[in-house]
């Protein structure tokens, strides 16, 4: 080939050669970053899911108050045979539990018939009484519904805990699954390109050897750096295609799946929006604190209901011992007929002699908490070491990424060369192609170093069980 055909032919490859950034088409659509989790978080069954933890802990809460419930009690029951009314019985009461095992109680019995005990004579308009029943040793500081709702205030802030936990677990695997579809559509773009360079390139090679310029032979080489660059480009095609299906596994909308359109791409300038988005920027390693953690929070919550629970089961080895006394009056219109002459009341003693079960239960409730201090221990060394590894591994991922940007560079810079080493003559096309390759292989090694650092912060955004707000 003589030096003004591969002059002719290298100004030919250069004025075609495209940029490596495919601009975007009219009819495409971009997905933001910031959009893309928004969806997920306001419309992902995950995250709705999520949502009903704290729905369920007000629930619990709700049950658990309903120990406290004032109640009606109403039993009646009449015996008639044969033309003898036996007993017309009538027992109503209101009772009013109260916290510290105090229980307020109203009475009216009425009590008719033949063949009553006499201990259930009454007046015949019923006799009122009014008193009040409490347990004097186990059940007075702390009692099965004191500690249930005591347990269920803490549950129900373990509960806005653990939404946390989950809505950030499923918007950082949706992250991950955003970083890799835009990899893979980098991906795809550089072997376009490419694919486009090797096609110009053939066809000025073509063209030259259609001349007489260069043999025919050498137009193999050029269609097997092109058949390359789009079996590359193949699978490229590939791999987006599946990195779409899972981004599509996280998009929902009003309870139906949204499968991703071929016309819809990633933000090619999503770098700038992550850590906003993330909520993660400006946040150095110096304030992080472990306290605010939702894993520690809702750890420490689950401890503090373990607490209760034991304090209730060292109540149980008190002995059972219940008062109750009740004023008696057949006119409860009149205030001063509530006198101390006329009452009703009683003693309940129970105790267990060996207090085994007690015991056993006990012993149970202390295993069971210090377990849970156990596990907060650990997840607390856990955390702190995570995060400090990927506060370590961000600062590592930098400084990777702006070399590989200076590699991607300089293998720009000795293809360029090449090429104008080949318009003087003094190069190959083998050479250009190897040149080539190397830089494609830059740019894919730019690409998986750039997603390994968004990977890094969404494990940090991981760690730190950020629920953002923005979103």
């Amino acid at each position: 080939m003589s030096k003004r055909s591969r002059r002719i032919l290298s100004l030919y490859i250069l004025f075609f050669t495209v940029s490596l950034q495919l601009s975007a088409q009219q009819d495409t659509l971009v997905l933001t970053f910031k959009e893309y989790l928004g969806y997920v978080k306001k419309y992902h069954p995950v995250a709705k899911q999520a949502q009903l933890t704290i729905a369920v802990g007000q629930a619990n809460l709700m049950r658990a108050r309903g120990g406290f419930d004032p109640k009606v009690e109403v039993d009646y029951e009449r015996k008639e045979f044969k033309g003898t009314e036996y007993w017309d019985r009538l027992n109503t009461t209101f009772k009013i539990p109260t916290w510290f095992g105090i229980e307020l109680k109203g009475n009216l019995e009425q009590n008719e018939g033949t063949f009553i005990n006499p201990d259930e004579t009454v007046p015949v308009d019923g006799l009122y009484s009014a008193g009040v029943s409490m347990s004097l040793a186990q059940g007075f500081w702390i009692n099965e519904r004191m500690a249930t709702l005591r347990k269920a205030k803490f549950f129900r802030e373990q509960s806005k805990a653990d939404q946390d936990l989950l809505v950030n677990k499923v918007l950082y695997n949706a992250s991950l699954a955003y970083f890799d579809w835009l990899r893979a559509y980098r991906d795809a773009e550089v072997y376009q390109d490419f694919l486009r360079n090797a096609e110009v390139r053939f066809q000025g090679v073509k063209s030259s050897a259609l001349a007489g310029d260069i043999a025919i032979i050498d137009t193999v080489e050029a269609k097997i750096a092109v058949q390359n660059r789009a079996l590359g480009l193949e699978q490229a095609k590939v791999k987006l295609m599946k990195k779409s299906l899972a981004l599509s596994n996280f998009l929902w909308i009003n309870d139906v799946p949204v499968e991703l359109q071929e016309n819809v791409i990633p933000n090619l300038e999503s770098e700038g929006e992550i850590d906003t988005t993330l909520e993660i920027m400006g946040k150095p390693l110096d304030s992080f604190t472990l306290e605010n953690h939702p894993k520690i929070r809702s750890l420490e919550f689950k401890i503090d209901g373990l607490v209760v629970d034991r304090r209730l089961k060292a109540n149980k080895l008190l002995p059972k011992l219940d008062v109750e006394y009740n004023f008696l009056t057949e006119t409860p219109e009149l205030a001063n007929s509530l006198v101390t002459d006329n009452f009703k009341g009683g003693l309940t003693f129970r105790f267990p002699l060996f207090l085994r079960k007690e015991r056993g239960d006990l012993k149970l409730a202390k295993f069971k908490l210090r377990d849970a201090e156990y596990e907060r221990d650990n997840a607390q060394v856990e955390i702190q070491n995570k995060v400090i590894a990927i506060y370590r591994e961000l600062d590592s991922y930098t400084i990777q990424n702006m070399l590989i940007a200076n590699i991607v560079r300089d293998y720009g810079t000795l293809l360029q060369a090449e090429e104008r080493k080949f318009s003087f003559g003094e190069s190959s096309l083998f050479l250009i192609n190897s040149r080539e390759s190397k830089l494609i292989d830059a740019f894919l090694k730019r690409n998986e170093m750039q997603n390994k650092f968004f990977e890094a912060k969404a494990q940090l955004f991981r760690s730190l069980a950020i629920n953002p707000q923005n979103l």
